[in-house]
């Protein structure tokens, strides 16, 4: 247990010091605040755009930092030789590809987390055409990320930390600061006289869409344990854009069987996406998102095993 505790806290640590990782987190998180901050025209329906728009960015920031982190965790490892230096201490092939997934996961929770944060704060600066920007709320998140890099470069010059990982850290914590000062210090019209709220629907929503990611990660390792990052990310994009229209694809051919076959093979993503039900002000019930979990469990069971076989007889040189 002790070797595969150590996979899964070095696999995790590998990614956090990836500057593509840092990267993909600070962009989203602004991206998203920025999305909050400009006018749609949208005649009345403005904040449910800024919402669908903030989980759309959460969506494919998980694609693709799933993507890339499991060609970096063991694609690219295969090719420099690393993972042939880690199966000889002796570690079972099994422990490697699970240990490399729990990593990804981890670091993709932590990247989903910002993303939520952000999603959050979005929702309390959205505004209709008679209210305006909330520049309180977007100056104190945008320096809240300014802030946590900043923080980093002194920790890394004057006590020799490592820039990436304490940026990445820094960034989720002061982050989850802004938008505490933002919902509990600052108030905003989101129209004429309607004060701003935070939609807390947007949790369930990211949760939901955290499944989805955790789906895709699990995809992505599968291609890693054969393919390098380009035709990874290739399948990973053709099976997303697949899942999205599973329904029209395959769910109407109920009597075919091929059809209901890759119906139940290829993930549907449109279960894990809840913006209409935010449009139309629903709320996620718990009996859902339980189902939901036990779905995504089935999903990356049945693929990781698929990475272990596919893992099992590959050749690895150094």
């Amino acid at each position: 247990m002790q070797l595969f505790r150590s996979i899964v806290v070095n696999s995790f640590m590998e990614l956090v010091r990836q500057p593509v990782f840092l990267l993909l987190m600070a962009g989203s998180a602004s991206f998203t605040i920025v999305l909050a901050s400009v006018p749609y025209f949208g005649l009345g329906d403005d904040p449910t755009l800024v919402k669908n728009s903030v989980l759309a960015v959460t969506f494919v920031t998980g694609l693709f930092g799933g993507i890339i982190g499991s060609s970096l965790s063991v694609s690219r490892e295969i090719a420099r030789g690393t993972a042939l230096a880690v199966l000889a201490k002796p570690v079972p092939r099994w422990y490697f590809v699970l240990g490399k997934y729990a990593g990804l996961s981890l670091s993709l929770l932590l990247l989903v987390y910002v993303n939520l944060v952000a999603s959050l704060t979005a929702s309390r600066m959205a505004y209709d055409a008679y209210s305006g920007v909330d520049w309180s709320a977007f100056f104190i998140f945008e320096g809240s990320i300014i802030l946590a890099l900043a923080v980093a470069g002194v920790r890394n010059f004057v006590f020799r930390r490592p820039f990436l990982q304490e940026a990445v850290f820094n960034t989720a914590l002061f982050t989850t600061v802004a938008f505490v000062i933002i919902w509990k210090l600052t108030t905003h019209k989101v129209s004429l006289s309607d004060l701003a709220e935070v939609d807390w629907r947007l949790l369930p929503s990211t949760i939901l869409i955290l499944f989805a990611v955790w789906i895709l990660a699990a995809v992505a390792v599968v291609c890693s344990t054969r393919l390098e990052m380009l035709p990874t990310m290739g399948i990973c994009c053709a099976i997303f854009m697949i899942g999205l229209m599973s329904d029209y694809l395959f769910g109407r051919a109920e009597e075919n069987l091929i059809a209901r076959f890759f119906y139940t093979l290829i993930p549907n993503w449109q279960l894990y996406w809840m913006a209409d039900a935010i449009q139309n002000s629903q709320s996620i019930p718990i009996g859902y998102m339980v189902r939901a979990f036990l779905q995504m469990i089935l999903n990356v069971g049945w693929l990781l095993v698929a990475a272990v076989v596919l893992f099992e007889d590959r050749e690895l040189s150094a």
